[in-house]
Formats: C-alpha cells, structure tokens, sequence
C-alpha cells in the first residue's frame, strides 16, 4: 500500500513538473510577443524635447508622442513614425466618423441601430472585449457610443460600422478616406475595431493628430471617453482606460492591446489652459501603459504652460460687410488661442493680430478666413491660428446693395490714397 502510494506521488511530481515547463514556455512566447524596448534599450539621445533641451527620461514603450491639443509641435517624442498594429485605437476613427455623421444630421443619438449576426457573434467571442449585443436588437446609437469608448465593444464597432457604411468593408473604405483627409499617412484600417490584420497600422504621430482632431472639432467626444464605467444589460464594465480612476486631469481617450505590439493608450487631459494629447503605444502591460503615459502627462503639466492671452485687445473682433444684410460680421479664432512654451518663458510670448481684408462683400460664408493671430517671442513664432467669420451674411436687398455701392466709391478711394501716402513714406525712407 504505502509502495502504491509512492508510486502515485511520483507520477503526480512528473506530471505537475511538466505542466509547468509548458507553461513556462507558453508564458515565454506571450512575453516575447508582447515585449518591448526597455529604458536601457532606448537611450536619452533617441527622445527629442521641444527646442532641443535635453530628455527627461525614456518610457517602457516603443514610442510616445506629448503635444498640445492645437499644435503639431512635439512636447516630447520617440519612434513616433514606427508602424504598429493599433489594436482598439482602431475605434477612435470609428467614433470620429459616428461624431462627423451626427454633427452633419445623418443620424441621432437616438437612432435605433438593429444588431446584426456578425455583432453579436463578436459579443460571444471570449476573446476580444463587447458590449453583450443581442442579434435583433435595437440599441440608441447613443449606447452604442458608451460601448465602443468604455467597453471597448468590438460587437459595438461592427453595428456602428454597418450601419453607417451599409456593410463593414464601405464602413473601412470611408475609414480610410477619412485618415487620407485629416493627414493621416502613416495609417490604413482593416476593420472597424482594430482586431490584428497584416495591412493595418498607425503610428503614435497619427494618433495623437486623430486624438488631438476629435478633441478640437467634437468637445462632446469628451463626454463618452471620460465615463468611468458604463452598464448595459445589467452588466457594468469600468472603463479600459485606468488613468481616468488616478488623475482627475484626464478626461479621454482610448486604450489597445494585440500581443504582437503591446499595449496602447491616447490620453487627454487638461489643467487650466494647458490641453495634452498623450500617446504611449508598446508598453509591455496594462499597468505599465497607465504608469507611463501618467509619467508624461505629470512632466508635460510641470514644465509647460499655455498662454493664453485675451485676442480681442490686439485685433477687432467683427469686420464690415458691404451689401449684406447685416453691416458687420463677428469674427472668431478657428482653434482656441494659446502658445505652449516652457514655464519660464511665459512673459517673454507677444500675441500679435492682422486682418487679411478692411471689409467684406456680401455674401459671406461662415468659416472665411479673414486674418490671423500669431504667438512670438523674440523673432520666432510660436503659433499661428486663423481668424474666421462666426456666422453668415446673405446679401442685401436692391436698395441696400446700391446704396453700400456708392459708399464703397468713397471706401475705395479712402483705402486707395492711404495706400498711395503708405509707399510715398516707404520710399522716402528707403532713400534716407
């Protein structure tokens, strides 16, 4: 008896000891498909800082992108050009074009959007992240947003895709017209939620366009990527992002993760007038990803500032309009106005404005450029942002349009001698 028993303990030990050896091997091969460049890989010569200071640190990524939400100025950078597999930031274009078809009318947040099969096959798949679709069922679009942003739903990307694009291949086509539009050339969709394909990639300088895009041109994308939990069908589920549950300044936006390329994470955040976009991509864990996109958020709040200095003291915040029903048309700056320079350096910013034109002609457009406010310090500009019509202008009446007619006879002519009197000083100068 006690022979038999030993005999039992031996089989067990050598049955247990192989298991673990392949699981050893098995844990092996994730870590080497997740793996990526450590702090002693990268070195501090590869990670440029704005102006050419010197880097602070290297991040356990294979790239990282910081900029202003209304820049394309680099804050911080490395590898931002390598091509990766972008996993669920896939959505954030998804969710662009679901916010760009809302805003033009084509649909509403309480569009009921029927489930198809292919959905909800993605809503039993154990392996990728869902919402809990049902084939048949009519889900608000609004839900359907809650899904993709906080669950990360890959059955709530396939029901939006299809029903925006009538199927899920047009829904890509428009997907990557859209990236050719915003300037997005490091980038190509396969699919609507990111699942690994051999002709998908991003970069982390696109991502963090894309990010810096939905910020600027739909403030209420703010509204689902900063919820920290959503529930749908009783079941609730926290949001993938976790740095919204450590630092109250983030706000957004998404998170990815494929084994061949680490995991991801766009962030937003804000403190005053300073606006981050934050792109980490290849951290080798979850935790990792939060701790260093927060490690880059944390610096980029401490050494920044955003000046923002009120417009309206160096330019005129409406311009005439001649033979249109209204005799002025306000104006506006197309992105909010700021600079981001070193903490140190804010005194030494000049906010500067220029219009392009003295008066319009109706009609007017709303959008028209019609001047310019441009950040300095020193001889070197920091900034530049578009003046814009605020609204539109239709023409006059007959009578009305005459009448702006002679005045702009006058107008003209006033415009007309000055200029004459301007290269008269000029040249007189010139010959001093």
């Amino acid at each position: 008896m006690k022979y038999r028993a030993v005999l039992v303990l031996c089989a067990v030990g050598i049955i247990a000891g192989a298991l673990v050896c392949e699981a050893a091997k098995v844990g092996g091969g994730r870590r080497r498909l997740t793996s990526t460049p450590s702090e002693s890989q990268i070195s501090l010569s590869q990670v440029r800082v704005l102006e050419g200071r010197p880097a602070p640190f290297v991040l356990d990524a294979r790239s990282a992108v910081l900029v202003p939400y209304n820049s394309s100025v680099y804050l911080y950078a490395y590898n931002e050009h390598l091509r990766m597999q972008p996993a669920s930031l896939a959505k954030l274009m998804t969710f662009y074009i679901a916010l760009k078809s809302l805003r033009e009318g084509r649909i509403t947040l309480d569009t009921p959007v029927t489930i198809s099969e292919t959905a909800w096959r993605l809503s039993i798949n154990r392996s990728v992240s869902k919402m809990f679709l049902e084939v048949g069922q009519r889900v608000p679009l609004r839900d359907l947003l809650y899904g993709l942003m906080v669950s990360s739903g890959n059955d709530a990307a396939w029901a939006i895709a299809e029903y925006i694009g009538g199927s899920a291949q047009a829904f890509v086509a428009m997907m990557n017209e859209e990236s050719r539009k915003l300037g997005l050339d490091e980038t190509h969709f396969e699919n609507p939620d990111g699942l690994p394909a051999p002709n998908q990639y991003t970069t982390a300088a696109d991502m963090a366009k894309l990010g810096s895009i939905i910020v600027r041109q739909f403030p209420e994308a703010l509204t689902y990527t900063s919820t920290k939990e959503f529930t749908f069908h009783a079941i609730t589920q926290r949001n993938w992002n976790t740095l919204l549950f450590y630092d109250s300044r983030v706000d957004g936006l998404k998170t990815g993760h494929v084994e061949e390329a680490g995991y991801h994470l766009v962030a937003s955040a804000h403190e005053g007038d300073l606006y981050l976009i934050a792109v980490v991509m290849g951290a080798p864990n979850a935790e990792k990803r939060r701790l260093e996109t927060e490690k880059l958020l944390d610096w980029g709040f401490r050494t920044f500032a955003a000046v923002n200095p009120d417009w309206t003291r160096v330019v005129d915040d409406k311009v005439t309009v001649y033979e249109g029903k209204y005799s002025s048309v306000p104006i506006v700056p197309a992105l909010k106005p700021f600079a981001v320079v070193y903490r140190e350096e804010v005194k030494t910013v000049k906010l500067l404005g220029q219009l392009d034109v003295p008066y319009l002609i109706a009609p007017v457009e709303k959008g028209v450029k019609v001047g310019t406010l441009t950040f300095m310090r020193g001889d070197q500009v920091l900034n530049e942002i578009p003046l814009v019509t605020q609204r539109a202008v239709p023409q006059a009446g007959f009578l009305g349009r005459m009448l702006d007619r002679i005045k702009l006879v006058f107008v003209s002519a006033f415009y007309g001698i000055g200029a004459l009197i301007h290269r008269l000083i000029r040249t007189a100068l010139s010959a001093l």
